[in-house]
């Protein structure tokens, strides 16, 4: 089965980013997504109607209702960061994307539509082999003898189908950088290199007034990181059969979504392109980042051990 620690990752990365997003936006849920939103249920309605698009919002316009769904939204959220029952979580995942982000489409920052597709592909891939509790759970249990040939066409699917969707993910990711790299080489401001220094400006990007006053002030900067980015997402999809310089460039690309969440403050935007990214990521790095992360948590657990009891003195 192929990418089963790239799967996780995607699965995990993806559940951090809508569940966080969903975490901040809780006090303002109603006014998003709810019966206080602009963006009323008569207009989704008629939206809905002529896009065909899938909401279980638009089945009924009680509080009660909406706020169920947006908790299941959690829920589903952390379920996937933790892989349980990763089949059943996925397609609650799914759901409860589609159906709160086709409720208002005026909401998002261009990671919702990330989010969006990955949710439905995330359906089709089973996330939970490792890094998961299904993985643990399985661990504990003795491995059962195959049964006949109907589980053995059973598997056969079930692996074919993981197998296309790790690939439709892939597919995904190469189409949003070609595109993108492909439209901002049309703009003038790329090409002309001060692009980036617009957004430095904008108050509503600039949660470090100083760091974006100190970038945006220099010619030679913001050249460099316009003509770079779009040089990086044209070139990426033409180095995916050379490993090394493929990796030099999605180092370049996850370094690229964190300086964009610090400095523009796009958080969920940035984990859900590195989420994605990681679709790439080779599975040796990701053995090591795992044998890592292990030897971090046993160490944590250590520190808050409290010692044992000591016997009373006589």
């Amino acid at each position: 089965m192929f990418g089963r620690h790239q799967a996780a990752v995607v699965r995990i990365g993806f559940g951090l980013a809508w569940l966080g997003f969903l975490l901040r936006e809780w006090p303002n849920r109603r006014v998003l997504y709810g019966d206080r939103s602009p963006w009323s249920a008569g207009l989704s309605d008629s939206l809905l109607s002529a896009t065909h698009a899938f909401t279980v919002l638009s089945w009924s316009d009680g509080r009660l209702w909406f706020e169920t769904v947006y908790h299941l939204a959690i829920a589903a959220a952390v379920l996937m960061v933790l892989g349980w029952r990763t089949r059943a979580s996925a397609v609650l995942f799914a759901v409860t994307v589609l159906s709160l982000q086709n409720r208002n489409v005026l909401v998002g920052d261009g990671g919702d539509n990330v989010v969006h597709l990955m949710a439905m592909y995330l359906v089709l891939v089973r996330s939970g082999l490792v890094w998961s509790l299904d993985a643990r759970r399985r661990a504990g249990r003795p491995a059962a003898a195959p049964t006949g040939e109907l589980r053995a066409v059973r598997d056969a699917l079930v692996t074919m189908l993981h197998n296309c969707g790790m690939l439709i993910i892939a597919v995904q990711v190469v189409l949003i950088y070609a595109t993108a790299g492909w439209y901002k080489v049309q703009g003038s401001r790329w090409q002309d290199g001060t692009a980036l220094h617009y957004p430095l400006r904008l108050d509503y990007f600039t949660p470090w007034p100083e760091l974006s006053a100190l970038l945006g002030s220099s010619l030679l900067i913001t050249f460099a990181l316009s003509y770079g980015t779009v040089i990086v997402q044209v070139a990426f999809p033409f180095t995916l059969f050379n490993r090394r310089l493929k990796n030099v460039l999605l180092a370049l690309m996850i370094a690229e979504h964190s300086a964009i969440a610090l400095v523009l403050g796009l958080p969920f935007f940035s984990l859900a392109m590195i989420a994605a990214d990681a679709v790439f990521l080779p599975t040796g790095f990701l053995l090591r980042l795992g044998a890592l992360a292990r030897r971090g948590a046993g160490r944590l657990r250590a520190d808050v051990r409290l010692p044992a009891a000591r016997p009373p003195a006589p």
